[in-house]
C-alpha cells in the first residue's frame, strides 16, 4: 500500500510502498478514502524536518541538553549514532482520515462497509482503536468528514472556554481550527470577533457571521475588542494561532472582562505576565488536542472508553458531535477546502505548506479505496530492492520480528556484522520494516509474522517486539523448527517459561543478555574464573525514571522494569559468579507512603559457592550520572567497571585496567555467538538452564517487589 512519510533529517516527503497492517483484535482495519493535511501541526513538522541540524537544535533545547548528557556518560560516538539514527527514522504523517471499514476486529458497534473517520495516517490502509473512530452520517460527504478531527480540536477548546448564550468571544488565528471554532461558538449563540492578518480568512470569518479585526490593516486588537464588548471586556479568548511570541497571551488577558477565560488551542510563547491576569482574575488553560482520552494509552491503545456518566465528552464523542454539527448544517467546511490532490501527489502538498503560498484545507484522495480485492493495496509482504552486498552464512537465514528503536538500530546491525543472512523483517505498521529493511539489505518487508514463521527457508527468528508477545512468538518459532533469539525478557509468566523450556529441546534458544559478551566483562570473567574464594558483586544501575503509564511499566504488556530490564543484571552477576543462585530477596522503596516502586529496588542474590551479589536498580537518580557501574571484590582484589567505558583493576598482577572511547555492551559479539551456534560451530552461547534460571529469578523479583 502507499503511505506518506517524511525523513526528519532531510525533510524529504516520500510516498512509500509498505506492507498493509493486518487485522487486529479490538481495532478497526480501514481502507482510506480521503485524508486532510493539517495546515498547523503538519506544517510545523514539515518546517522542522526541512530545517538544518542547527535549526533543529535551536527548536529543541531540552533535547540538546539530553544529548550532551548522554555524550558525557556514553561517549560521543555512541551519542552521535543514536541521534543520527533517530533523525533517519521516517515519520508517518497525518491524523485526519475517512475510510471504509474492512474488518471490525470484533468491535461492537462497527461493521465491514461502515464509513468512518479516525485519526489514521495518510495511508491506503490504517488500523485504529474504536475509541478514535466514529461513523459518518449519510448526509456528510467524505471530504467534509475529513475535517472532523481538526473540528474536535476546535470543539474541545470551546468546551474548556465554557461559553453561554449571548457571550462575546475572540478567536485569534483564523486557520482551519480557528474558522471552525468561530462557527462552533456562533452555534452556541455567542458573538464572535475573529482576528487575523490574512484577508481571505477574515472574509470567511465574516461570511460565517463573525466580526473581524484585520491586524495587517493596522487595526488595534485592544481597541477593536473594547468596542466589540461594548466596553466591558470579552468573556473569553481562544488562541488558535501559531506564534513564538508571548504577546498573544498577554493581549488575550488584557481584553478579557473580570474573570474572563483564555484557552490556548494553538502554540504561542508562554512567558506569562502576572499583572495581565491578576487584576481581572483571568483564567488561563491549555487545551489538549481532541479531548479527554488523548495520550492515555488505556483509552487510545487498548480502546477502553471512559464511563459516559462521568466523562460526557471524550475524543470519540467530540468526533461524533462535530459530525452532528456538519449533518445539521451548523458547521460548514466546504469553503475551507483550498486544494485537492491524489495520494501520489502528496509531496506537492507539503511543498505547498513550505512555500508560504495561501492554502487552507488540502485534501488527499485515494482512488483505489473501497476495492477490497485490490491485491496491491492489501498485501502484507513486499520485496525490497536487492542489496549490493553478498550475504554470508546462507545457513543462518534470519527473520526479524520487530523493527523498533533497539531492534532496528542495534540488533539488526549486530546480526548483519555477524554474518547472518537477512531475509525478512516484520513490523506491525510495515513502515519501520521497510525503512530498516532497505537500510540493511533485507530481501522482504512484512507486517505478517506468520508468513515468516511458516517459511522453510528461514533458519532462525529474532524477536524484538513488546514484551508480552515474546513468549507467543518464541513458542510458534520453536514449534516451526526455528532457532530463536529473543531480546530480553524471554517471557512474563512462569507458565510461559515452562512451555518455552520444553519446546526449546534440540534448538538454539538465546536471550539477548549481551552484557556478558562485552569485551570488558569477558576480561572480568577471565580474571575471576580461577578465583576459589567467594565473590562479592555489586551492580548499580542508574536506570532513570519512566512515566508510570509507559508500556514497560504495564505488568500485562511490559512486565515491569525488573522483568524487562533488571534481568540483564541478574544474568550478568550469575555469569560472573559462575554458579547457580540459591536464594533471592528483593526490597523495593516506598515513596511518600505510597505503593512499592518496583523500579527503585535492591535485589540480593546468594550463590551456591557462597558468593553474594546485589543489584541496585534505581529510577530515582539523575540522567547526568553514568547508567551502570559494576564492582567485584574477591581474594583481596577489586575490579570496577564504569559504564562499559573503563575497567579498573586493583591487586591483579600485570593488569591495571582497560579504557574505551565508546561503549561496547557486547551486542555484536552476542549476535555473532548466536549465528555461530546455529551454523553448528558450537553449543548454545548461553546454556538453556541458565536462561531459564535467570528468567525465573526475574519474574520472582518482580513479584516480590510488588508485594
Amino acid at each position: 500500500m502507499k503511505q506518506v512519510l517524511q525523513n526528519l533529517r532531510s525533510g524529504t516527503t516520500l510516498i512509500e510502498d509498505v506492507p498493509a497492517p493486518l487485522t487486529r483484535r479490538g481495532a478497526l482495519r480501514i481502507a482510506t478514502r480521503v485524508t486532510l493535511v493539517s495546515a498547523g501541526t503538519e506544517r510545523m513538522l514539515n518546517d522542522f524536518a526541512r530545517g538544518s541540524l542547527v535549526s533543529k537544535a535551536r527548536q529543541q533545547p531540552d533535547k540538546v541538553r539530553q544529548t550532551l548528557e548522554k555524550a558525557r556518560t556514553d561517549g560521543l560516538m555512541a551519542t552521535a549514532q543514536a541521534v543520527l539514527s533517530k533523525l533517519d527514522e521516517p515519520l508517518a504523517l497525518g491524523y485526519c482520515n475517512v475510510g471504509t471499514v474492512l474488518d471490525a476486529g470484533g468491535v461492537e458497534g462497527f461493521s465491514p462497509g461502515d464509513r468512518v473517520i479516525s485519526n489514521g495516517k495518510h495511508a491506503e490502509v490504517v488500523i485504529a482503536p474504536p475509541t478514535l473512530c466514529a461513523r459518518v452520517p449519510p448526509n456528510v460527504s467524505d471530504e467534509h468528514a475529513a475535517f472532523t478531527v481538526l473540528g474536535a480540536i476546535a470543539l474541545q477548546g470551546v468546551r474548556l472556554a465554557q461559553p453561554t448564550l449571548g457571550e462575546s468571544f475572540v478567536v485569534s488565528g483564523l486557520g482551519l481550527i480557528g474558522l471552525m471554532a468561530v462557527q462552533i461558538l456562533l452555534a452556541n449563540g455567542c458573538r464572535v470577533l475573529g482576528v487575523d492578518s490574512d484577508p481571505e480568512r477574515l472574509r470567511l470569518a465574516r461570511a460565517f457571521g463573525a466580526d473581524t479585526c484585520d491586524l495587517a490593516a493596522g487595526e488595534s486588537l485592544l481597541g477593536r475588542a473594547d468596542a466589540f464588548s461594548r466596553g466591558r471586556g470579552v468573556d473569553g479568548v481562544l488562541l488558535t494561532l501559531s506564534s513564538t511570541s508571548d504577546e498573544p497571551v498577554s493581549q488575550a488577558a488584557r481584553i478579557c472582562r473580570k474573570r474572563g477565560r483564555v484557552v490556548l488551542v494553538g502554540v504561542t510563547g508562554l512567558k506569562l505576565n502576572r499583572s495581565d491576569f491578576f487584576q481581572n482574575e483571568v483564567t488561563f488553560q491549555v487545551s489538549c488536542s481532541y479531548g479527554p482520552g488523548r495520550y492515555d494509552p488505556v483509552y487510545e491503545e487498548k480502546g477502553r472508553d471512559y464511563p459516559f456518566g462521568f466523562v460526557r465528552w471524550t475524543e470519540q464523542r467530540n468526533f461524533e458531535a462535530v459530525l452532528d454539527l456538519m449533518a445539521a448544517g451548523k458547521l460548514d467546511v466546504a469553503p475551507l477546502i483550498s486544494h485537492r490532490m491524489d495520494i501520489d501527489d502528496a509531496g506537492q502538498a507539503y511543498d505547498l505548506l513550505a512555500s508560504g503560498q495561501p492554502s487552507l484545507g488540502i485534501l488527499l484522495n485515494y482512488p483505489s479505496a473501497g476495492l477490497e480485492d485490490d491485491a496491491r493495496r492489501l498485501r502484507s509482504e513486499i520485496a525490497l530492492p536487492p542489496s549490493a552486498e553478498t550475504l554470508r552464512s546462507p545457513e543462518a537465514r534470519m527473520a526479524f520480528i520487530g523493527a523498533g528503536n533497539y531492534g532496528g538500530r542495534v540488533l539488526v546491525k549486530a546480526f548483519k556484522a555477524a554474518g547472518g543472512a537477512l531475509e525478512t523483517i516484520i513490523s506491525a505498521s510495515g513502515v519501520s520494516a521497510v525503512h530498516i529493511g532497505k537500510k540493511f539489505g533485507f530481501k522482504r518487508a512484512s507486517s505478517d509474522a506468520a508468513t515468516a514463521l511458516a517459511d522453510p527457508a528461514i533458519d532462525a527468528v529474532c524477536i524484538a517486539t513488546r514484551h508480552n508477545t515474546h513468549a507467543d512468538y518464541a513458542l510458534k518459532a520453536l514449534s516451526a523448527g526455528k532457532h530463536v533469539f529473543v531480546e530480553k525478557p524471554l517471557c512474563l509468566t512462569m507458565g510461559e517459561l515452562d512451555a518455552i523450556a520444553t519446546a526449546a529441546a534440540g534448538k538454539v534458544l538465546m536471550v539477548g543478555f549481551n552484557r556478558r559478551f562485552a569485551p570488558m566483562v569477558v576480561k572480568m570473567k577471565s580474571l575471576l574464573a580461577p578465583m576459589t574464594e567467594p565473590k562479592v558483586l555489586v551492580m548499580t544501575v542508574n536506570a532513570g525514571a519512566i512515566p508510570n503509564d509507559h508500556w514497560t511499566q504495564d505488568a500485562d504488556v511490559g512486565g515491569g522494569r525488573l522483568v524487562g530490564e533488571a534481568c540483564h543484571f541478574i544474568d550478568l552477576l550469575r555469569h560472573l559468579a559462575g554458579t547457580p543462585v540459591v536464594s533471592q530477596t528483593v526490597t523495593a522503596i516506598n515513596l511518600a507512603g505510597g505503593p512499592a516502586r518496583s523500579d527503585i529496588a535492591t535485589i540480593n542474590l546468594t550463590f551456591a559457592d557462597g558468593s553474594i551479589g546485589t543489584v541496585h536498580y534505581l529510577a530515582n537518580g539523575h540522567k547526568a550520572h553514568p547508567k551502570e557501574r559494576l564492582e567485584a571484590f574477591c581474594g583481596g582484589r577489586v575490579l570496577i567497571l564504569d559504564n562499559f567505558r573503563r575497567l579498573t583493576a586493583h591487586g591483579w598482577s600485570g593488569f591495571s585496567g582497560m579504557k574505551s572511547m565508546s561503549q561496547d555492551k557486547g551486542q555484536t559479539a552476542c549476535a555473532a555467538a548466536f549465528v555461530s551456534a546455529i551454523r553448528g560451530e558450537g553449543p548454545a552461547p548461553i546454556p538453556l538452564d541458565e536462561i531459564v534460571e535467570v528468567s525465573r529469578l526475574s519474574i520472582e523479583a518482580a513479584e516480590q517487589a510488588s508485594g
